[in-house]
C-alpha cells in the first residue's frame, strides 16, 4: 500500500503561482508513475501531468507551459507547480501513483486551489 498526501493548496490571485507537494508512504518502485489531476466543480475528474522516475513528463494542453512536474525519487515525492494561474485551473487537485505490476492505483485526498481575486 501506499499512502499520499498533498499540501500546498490554497486561495491565489490570477496570475499568481502556487506549488502543490505530494508526499507518498509505503513502498514506491521505479517503475511507477505519478501524476497530478484535477477536478472543478461540476466536471469530469482530468489529467494534468504526469512523471515517471526517469523523468519523463506529460503536460496537458490546459496547463501546457504554465505547469512544471517534478519527482524526488530518493524521497518519493512530487510537486507540481502553476503558474500565471486563471480562474479556470480553480479545482481540486489530487495526487495519483500508477503501479502497473500488479496492477494498483492509489490517490492523494485532494487539495483545494481557488484562483479568485
Amino acid at each position: 500500500q501506499v499512502q499520499l498526501v498533498e499540501s500546498g493548496g490554497g486561495l491565489v490571485q490570477p496570475g499568481g503561482s502556487l506549488t502543490l507537494s505530494c508526499s507518498s508512504s509505503g513502498t514506491v518502485f521505479s517503475a511507477d508513475i505519478f501524476a497530478w489531476y484535477r477536478q472543478a466543480p461540476g466536471k469530469q475528474r482530468e489529467l494534468v501531468a504526469t512523471i515517471s522516475s526517469g523523468g519523463g513528463r506529460y503536460i496537458s494542453d490546459p496547463v501546457l507551459g504554465r505547469v512544471t512536474v517534478t519527482r524526488d525519487n530518493h524521497k518519493n515525492t512530487v510537486h507540481l507547480q502553476l503558474d500565471r494561474l486563471k480562474p479556470e485551473d480553480t479545482a481540486v487537485y489530487y495526487c495519483n501513483l500508477r503501479r502497473v505490476d500488479p496492477d494498483q492505483e492509489f490517490w492523494g485526498q485532494g487539495a483545494q486551489v481557488t484562483v479568485s481575486s
